[in-house]
């Protein structure tokens, strides 16, 4: 354990044929995402389950490439940012799934809005990463407020509101129509549509606002949380593409069990308020990165385990009687 942050921390030196493989591996990717749900279909759960499954392989086959070309240490700094975001990225799927239900749109064009809100959502990370890396190699202090911002995020988190979502909703519609009408009707799977011959926005582009501002909100904490455990620009931002470009699948796995997952919540909450304290501390004393990652593992697992033992209620809301 060293006592300065920047040397507790991976330094790679990336050349730009590493940075440009990446993106283009994030491009093609969405490629094949894009075409194979070019026929807008309400996705079946094995077909999300799969897609979920293969999501996850890929990020973990990078995490491979990451130890075979950099070492060890950046393996455990990429494979630790990964699961940071992608346990935070659940409560972004619930989220979501206020958001579509509040705004009706239909299961089968949500796929479009979530692929685009999720390409948006790369551009928005990338910005906030490099700038984040940057203020931190600068400013080594912001480690202190990064970090004590996470655990108040944290801690906001334990206690969630059961509407969250429609805040973000007002917020987005009311942005859009400031800038063009906004139709009551769908036109299909399109963005814009036509009234009295003006050009004008549908509900699935109020709902990629929408969807976008929610983004950016969650990437506020993700972020930070990410860099808590990493200032390598190259896995940071490697990390948090693996693990939001499988959140469509995710979404259609996910989206209708959130009592079922009942203190997930609790465990996000629990790991922000963890890599918080780890972060504010870190420009002093640095935890093992594998130590790290297993803490957050085991945050984790406890929260899901915990969740499917809880008794599910009935079909009134009321929880089945315990026997003594």
């Amino acid at each position: 354990m060293l006592s300065a942050s920047r040397d507790s921390f991976v330094n790679l030196d990336v050349p730009l044929w590493a940075w440009l493989a990446l993106l283009a591996a994030i491009a093609v990717m969405l490629a094949v995402d894009l075409w194979r749900h070019r026929v807008p279909h309400p996705p079946s759960t094995r077909e999300a389950l799969t897609e979920t499954l293969i999501w996850v392989a890929c990020g973990l086959a990078f995490a491979g490439i990451v130890a075979a070309t950099f070492g060890r240490a950046a393996f455990g700094e990429y494979i630790s940012g990964y699961l940071i975001e992608k346990s935070l990225s659940i409560d972004n799927v619930f989220v979501w799934a206020l958001l579509f239900t509040t705004m009706a749109i239909p299961v089968k064009y949500q796929h479009r809005v979530l692929f685009w809100g999720i390409f948006g959502a790369l551009v928005f990370r990338a910005i906030f990463i490099v700038l984040g890396t940057a203020l931190i190699s600068k400013f080594w202090w912001l480690l202190l407020v990064f970090g004590l911002f996470l655990v108040y995020t944290g801690l906001k988190i334990i206690r969630h509101r059961a509407d969250e979502g429609h805040d973000e909703s007002a917020r987005g519609l009311g942005l859009l129509r400031r800038v063009m009408p906004v139709s009551e009707q769908l036109d299909g799977q399109r963005f814009f549509t036509r009234i009295d011959g003006r050009r004008a926005a549908t509900p699935l582009l109020a709902a990629l606002v929408v969807v976008e501002i929610t983004d950016v909100i969650f990437a506020v904490d993700s972020v930070p949380a990410i860099l808590a455990v990493s200032h390598e620009t190259f896995l940071v931002f490697s990390s948090n593409a693996f693990a939001i470009l499988g959140l469509r699948a995710m979404y259609f796995l996910l989206a209708d069990a959130r009592e079922r997952f009942h203190y997930l919540s609790h465990g996000l909450g629990a790991i922000l308020i963890f890599v918080g304290l780890k972060m504010s501390v870190s420009h002093w004393w640095h935890m093992n990165t594998f130590v790290s990652l297993g803490i957050i593992v085991a945050l984790l697992t406890a929260a899901i385990v915990f969740s499917l033992r809880r008794p599910q209620p009935d079909d009134h809301g009321h929880e089945p009687a315990r026997l003594s």
